[in-house]
């Protein structure tokens, strides 16, 4: 299913759009029984998506402060002593006013600089969406429950459109609001999730305003986009090399044929798993004709990748960095999930992807036969 996309994680920054600043001030005020002296914790999240401390404070009748300087504004999260959740926001210099009640962080109100008033707009917006998904997933579950198969087909079908409308939310937003960061947060939702074209995504990003380009993380986005432009059907098929599981290094032009599949896929990934009897079958009928298959796991345990290949007999070669999604050629080809595919023919060009199914049969033997 295709989610509501409300907040990415990841180290996140805007430009500075007032230099002559003297710092942020983060005034949060905290509705609800809480004991003086409840620590509050400012963090943000580095390079690896890892959530690190910044700043902690204390709650003192119901109010808690922040100050400092923030050279590039950021995405930051307050969390609270023994509370689950947390409040994300934009941390910029300027006087930021944030109100919440403890039991209720998802509710949380921000104002006082650019960056968050917009995203306080989206948020509004993107909550009532939320709760109609929660309302129509219960609605499902129930039906499921009662084994009401007439009304649980319906309820799917009308929470297919609902997809759609919620997607349709985002896309219009990013589009009315390219002064936005967290319509730089969107198109890159909208672009790892596919759900989109990738020209329309690029349409998208090269509207944004020339500071959110120029912000850390519209230049992750457009890099992202640019890696995105080289593995497009037409393109030149990036080479790479990395380990067999017994530990030789294999390069792609290695084992490059008239025809090769590039396969992304995990031990953990049940929809690799379902597909790799497919791959074995068409491998199996034209690797004689120049079929070749070349296995990119993302796996981190080498047991498991191993173990894997053998149960699903998966006789062609294998390469892994055992570095899941931080894997260098999954990064080289913009993997956002898998299974993931590249049909790669003899001089290196991509003449197909994502092939699943019947569907990769027929092109490879529309090419070989």
């Amino acid at each position: 299913m295709k989610k509501i996309f409300i907040i990415a994680s990841g180290v996140l920054f805007l430009a500075s759009c007032n230099s002559k600043s003297e710092g942020f001030t983060l005034n949060g005020t905290v509705t609800g029984e809480l004991e003086n002296g409840t620590q509050v914790y400012l963090k943000t999240t580095d390079s690896l998506n890892q959530l690190i401390d910044i700043d902690t404070t204390t709650v003192e009748n119901g109010v808690f402060n922040f100050k400092g300087e923030q050279a590039q504004p950021q995405l930051h999260y307050i969390f609270l002593e023994s509370n689950r959740g947390n409040v994300p926001f934009f941390l910029e210099n300027g006087k930021i006013s944030l109100k919440f009640q403890k039991d209720s962080l998802n509710y949380a109100k921000l104002k006082g600089t650019l960056q968050n008033d917009l995203f306080m707009n989206f948020m509004d917006e993107s909550r009532i969406l939320s709760e109609r998904a929660a309302s129509m997933q219960n609605d499902m579950r129930t039906a499921a429950q009662q084994r009401d198969t007439a009304t649980a087909t319906a309820l799917r079908e009308e929470f297919m459109e609902f997809q759609e409308e919620a997607k349709a939310f985002n896309v219009t937003f990013a589009k009315e609001n390219p002064n936005a960061m967290i319509s730089v947060l969107i198109i890159g939702n909208l672009m790892m999730s596919k759900a989109l074209p990738n020209d329309e995504i690029l349409e998208m990003f090269e509207a944004l305003t020339p500071e959110m380009k120029a912000t850390v993380a519209g230049e992750k986005l457009k890099e992202q986009l640019d890696k995105m432009k080289t593995t497009e059907i037409g393109g030149i098929a990036p080479e790479f090399s990395a380990p067999t599981p017994n530990g030789d290094l294999l390069a792609l032009s290695d084992v490059k044929g008239k025809l090769t599949l590039i396969d992304f896929w995990a031990a953990w990934c049940r929809p690799c798993r379902a597909e790799n009897p497919n791959i074995v079958a068409v491998y199996n009928k034209y690797h004689d004709k120049g079929f070749n298959v070349i296995g990119v796991s993302l796996d981190t345990r080498a047991e498991d990748w191993t173990n894997a290949i053998e149960k699903d007999s998966l006789t062609w070669n294998h390469i892994s960095n055992l570095k899941r999604f931080q894997d260098p050629i999954a990064q080289l080809y913009n993997i956002n999930a898998i299974p993931a595919a590249f049909l790669v023919d003899e001089n290196g060009v991509i003449v197909a992807k994502d092939l699943r199914g019947p569907a990769l049969e027929q092109k490879v033997a529309e090419l070989l036969n």
